[in-house]
């Protein structure tokens, strides 16, 4: 069997079902073939020799493995993906085939949410195509980016302008497609991906929500329920929303604008894939993020340290996106919008 998909702008030829992506015509020739279950034939001992490190992840497993390796295989042609866990991706250096293998112990679901993230995002970088780590929210026909560091609560605030009626495009993956002198944000999957204790904030309990793999604790918002949208059409990119980490007393909800310095530093920051570019990527994002700042507002995000407070939050960004204002915070010399919690 054959399936045919549409995600981050590209329509997608799989040998296997892959939950949450949005389904599309058959393509005459797909941007990109995925093949699950098995790696190329090629692949063998002589080319395992031949592999030249490309990047190995600081963070480890328990055996001391780096979490992720990657390998440049036939001369830069290919590389090859090696998890702690054995699951293994090989794509090819113009991102049009991905083939993927990995062990009984690993659960399918683990494998796609993977290839969902950080292999799409490798494979769009591969492509020329910059991505921030971020979700992104339609409003009024143009699409908001809120980005963050880890554990900042991106998808936490998807999940609460989900809630509210809000389209969602992606969480996790904002593309950067630069058309015509504007930035397309493609849409991704159609779920938000949580875990338990912001489940347990927005929903009452984390069991209400199914879990994103059977051995893990993360849980996930289905978008194709009653009661959410998930934003099949790509739109332009209008404005990012960069969220600070909260402040354990914080009592405040802030947004600050920030001058073209900060903003391209906080995007860099925010890039997808960031440890995996070379010297010509890296160049390439710049020059993109720098385009990007010349055209929208970048923003930054003070939430409170408070669940209860990020439909507010949410309504408060819409309000600052629909009409910016221009007041100035006594410790802050940009303009500020701030309202009591």
């Amino acid at each position: 069997m054959s399936f045919n998909w549409s995600l981050y702008g590209l329509q997608i030829h799989a040998n296997q079902l892959i939950h949450g992506l949005a389904h599309s015509s058959s393509p005459s020739v797909p941007d990109l073939q995925i093949c699950l279950g098995f790696l190329p034939k090629w692949l063998n001992k002589t080319a395992d020799q031949a592999a030249r490190p490309w990047y190995a992840s600081a963070n480890q497993a328990d055996a001391g493995v780096p979490n992720l390796r990657i390998w440049s295989l036939a001369g830069g042609h290919f590389y090859w993906l090696r998890y702690a866990d054995g699951t293994e991706f090989i794509l090819n250096s113009m991102g049009t085939k991905i083939w993927s293998r990995w062990h009984e112990s690993v659960s399918q679901e683990e494998v796609i949410s993977c290839l969902l993230g950080p292999v799409m995002g490798f494979v769009l970088l591969l492509r020329g195509t910059t991505c921030l780590h971020a979700s992104s929210i339609a409003i009024g026909g143009r699409a908001i980016a809120i980005a963050g560091p880890s554990q900042a609560g991106k998808s936490t605030v998807a999940a609460a302008f989900a809630k509210l009626g809000y389209p969602v495009l992606s969480e996790d993956v904002v593309t950067l497609d630069e058309r015509n002198g504007r930035f397309l944000v493609h849409p991704g999957y159609a779920r938000i991906r949580l875990w338990p204790d912001s489940a347990e904030a927005l929903y009452g309990s984390a069991d209400v929500l199914p879990r994103l793999a059977p051995t893990w604790d993360k849980r996930y918002v289905d978008l194709t329920e009653d009661g959410y949208q998930f934003q099949k059409s790509p739109l332009p990119l209008a404005a990012a929303y960069i969220l600070e980490e909260r402040a354990p007393d914080s009592a405040v909800l802030r947004i600050d604008s920030l001058s073209t310095k900060e903003a391209l530093l906080s995007l860099i920051g925010n890039t997808y894939a960031t440890n995996l570019m070379d010297t010509k990527m890296r160049g390439r994002e710049f020059e993109t993020l720098r385009r990007v700042i010349a055209g929208i507002p970048i923003r930054r995000v003070f939430p409170p340290n408070d669940y209860d407070s990020l439909p507010r939050l949410c309504n408060m960004i819409v309000e600052d996106f629909e009409n910016p204002t221009e007041s100035v915070s006594p410790d802050h010399d940009g303009p500020t919008q701030e309202a009591g919690v």
